[in-house]
């Protein structure tokens, strides 16, 4: 099973999407859903540098693969910022980027990291503009990936759960993270 990840911990003056942000849920569900899924699924996610450091700290702390279990997208475009535990993925896919163009190279290495691979589920957490736009990506491309929006972390998930109508979604305001994520990526049982 593979899962997409879209989440960021909204920064000041990004909109008004720090406003109704709380960094702790966000960090917790995200923490949450890679230590449910890492084992038994891929994670592939945009290496934004307040959720690298976080899914890095989870696969260490529970002796995971990395190369076996996550795909790390960056744009080169953002290479003298990476964060520090990007050294630690082997396996993330450098997107070149689009001259010195912001928007042009995040929607670049969204387009691809959207389309290289077929994703069973996407989830999205707290978040700014990104958010929406690679939901759009994923509506678009992986229309049969399941949506899980978590809105009690706030951010652009909240705004964009608020207003998503439901078809393929599930829209959550749980903060009970583990209980969700065990429903939704049930780990494979193993027979004796």
């Amino acid at each position: 099973m593979r899962i997409f990840l879209s989440a960021s911990v909204p920064k000041v003056g990004r909109g008004s999407f720090y406003e109704n942000a709380d960094p702790f849920l966000i960090q917790v569900a995200v923490r949450e859903l890679v230590t449910t899924i890492v084992r038994h699924c891929t994670l592939v996610w945009g290496g934004h540098p307040s959720i690298t450091p976080m899914i890095w700290a989870v696969c260490e702390d529970l002796g995971v693969r990395y190369a076996e279990r996550v795909r790390l997208y960056q744009s080169l475009l953002f290479q003298a910022d990476f964060p520090e535990e990007n050294v630690q993925f082997d396996n993330v896919v450098h997107v070149p980027p689009v001259g010195h163009d912001v928007p042009a190279s995040l929607a670049q290495m969204r387009h691809r990291m959207l389309t290289d691979t077929r994703f069973d589920a996407a989830v999205f957490i707290g978040g700014m503009e990104g958010i929406f736009a690679e939901h759009d990506l994923v509506c678009e491309h992986q229309p049969q990936a399941h949506r899980i929006i978590l809105t009690a972390p706030g951010g652009a998930a909240q705004q964009l759960g608020e207003g998503c109508p439901k078809g393929n979604a599930l829209v959550s305001s749980t903060v009970d993270f583990a209980e969700l994520f065990d429903h939704l990526f049930p780990a494979p049982r193993h027979r004796m």
